[in-house]
């Protein structure tokens, strides 16, 4: 997933680009004191009725002022409303994640549309995506594909082929061969959203691609998990599987349309061809839960890096405690001060990190960092038995983030990526019970041991760090 020396070689042609300076940015919203906005089936909602909305998402008057200042700069740089009435609940891993995927898709009677990095005729209980995609085509149910040029570049072309064939409508995101592209080419800019919107009411985001890599199941992933995903790796003259941990969500209610709007400008500014959007937003906008939520979308050619600028706010105005669970953790010099000084103000601060990874260069950057992290009393777990590829940080538990952006420069700088904020403590609290159960399983990283660590480690990750940008 991580293909790193062709990246790297890709950048070093064009040029280095650097992450964004939004401290001006911050510093200006964070002045504002106005309530956010809180929308739901008619419009806006009164501050009255905002705080009631909130109330019954299992914050109190307490929990909402504590987050009050950062909703108002992730409401700026979001540019989508908090909306009520969603309903929300995590799927796990390979098995658990395609099942649902496939039900959703499989349940549709209008459209279906998917945003994958990477794309691949995954299977789910026997049955085959391409199977399903060209029977619901034959069914009368438009289907619309995005995938990324890259991310697939190991998808056989008859994949594509035949769901074209079949009248499905497929774009490739930004083609390997710049003779393909219909717009401007950036060989490091990729499409790295994973979303599937069924009907416009049913939506599901995370980390997980339709990947084969996904399909395995097995002794090495985590105990709870009801699926998991492996593939074989190369370790001396022995194949290792190696399972891989992820998390999606599933989310039902009027915010799906959030998503819908993500795709369709996607589709558009890359220039598929015309989208027949009928049916995409129901005339009436399901109420399907108590969870208040928004979509944020983020592409570089945002000024103001969205997903970027909302997790520092959040890391910032945290007053209780941050758990981060991250799959590629090379954070930005903002970001790594932000968790340090949170953690030294009192805050709670645990991360869950891969300690294996599809990209070694990531592992050894990543491990670059701890020194800084231990004296401010951040405590680290390594995930040993699985790749940890979960993007997820819950904040207070009442904030929780999920999607497909990553703690490091490539998804501020390069990638279009996709999450959902959830305001809410049920949704918080799996979140947090999810993250104990990892790092039970987990390895905890000794400060003492780290630090006596060889001194070639050392030299690699001094090498891993100079490069970080491009990882």
């Amino acid at each position: 997933m991580r293909q790193v020396g062709l990246l790297t070689f890709c950048a070093s042609l064009i040029g280095y680009a650097s992450v964004p300076n939004v401290e001006r940015f911050l510093k200006r919203k964070a002045a504002s004191v106005v309530w956010p906005r809180i929308f739901g089936e008619r419009g806006p909602l009164s501050i009255r009725r905002s705080r009631a909305v909130l109330r019954q998402a299992g914050l109190s008057d307490q929990d909402a002022s504590a987050i009050q200042r950062h909703l108002v700069i992730e409401q700026e740089v979001a540019e989508t409303p908090l909306v009520a009435g969603n309903r929300a609940r995590f799927v796990r891993d390979g098995e658990d994640t395609f099942r649902a995927m496939f039900a959703a898709v499989g349940a549709a009677k209008h459209h279906v549309n998917l945003e994958y990095y990477i794309l691949e005729d995954v299977e789910s209980d026997g049955e085959r995506l391409s199977d399903l995609l060209i029977a619901k085509a034959r069914e009368g149910v438009r289907v619309n594909v995005i995938y990324d040029s890259f991310g697939s570049v190991g998808t056989p072309d008859e994949f594509f082929t035949k769901l074209k064939d079949a009248g499905i409508a497929v774009l490739a995101f930004n083609p390997v061969n710049p003779l393909k592209a219909k717009d401007g080419y950036g060989p490091n800019d990729r499409d790295h959203r994973k979303i599937l919107v069924a009907d416009g009411r049913i939506g599901i985001i995370g980390g997980i691609n339709l990947s084969k890599t996904y399909m395995s199941s097995g002794p090495g992933r985590a105990a709870r998990s009801g699926g998991g995903g492996g593939e074989a790796v190369e370790k001396g003259d022995d194949k290792q599987k190696v399972y891989w941990r992820d998390v999606d969500l599933v989310i039902e209610g009027p915010v799906v349309s959030q998503l819908q709007d993500a795709f369709v400008a996607q589709w558009q500014s890359h220039k598929g061809d015309p989208l027949d959007t009928t049916g995409f937003y129901p005339a009436i906008a399901p109420i399907a839960g108590g969870e208040v939520m928004r979509v944020i979308g983020s592409t570089p050619s945002h000024h103001v890096p969205r997903y970027y600028v909302t997790l520092l706010s959040a890391i910032r105005n945290a007053d209780k405690n941050i758990y981060v669970m991250a799959a590629y953790f090379v954070p930005t010099r903002a970001e790594k001060r932000a968790l340090i000084r949170a953690a030294k103000r009192g805050v709670d601060v645990r991360l869950l990190l891969p300690g294996r990874s599809d990209s070694k260069m990531v592992i050894a950057a990543q491990r670059s960092h701890y020194g800084a992290f231990f004296r401010a009393g951040v405590k680290i777990h390594e995930a040993k038995d699985y790749i940890l590829h979960t993007k997820m940080v819950s904040i207070d538990g009442v904030w929780t983030i999920i999607g497909s952006s990553n703690l490091d420069h490539r998804s501020i700088i390069y990638n279009d990526e996709i999450d959902a904020v959830v305001l809410g403590k049920t949704t918080a609290s799996e979140m947090e019970r999810m993250f104990g159960e990892d790092s039970a399983q987990a390895a905890p990283v000794d400060p003492q041991a780290w630090r006596r660590r060889p001194w070639t480690e050392r030299l690699t990750e001094a090498f891993a760090r100079f490069w970080e940008h491009l990882l």
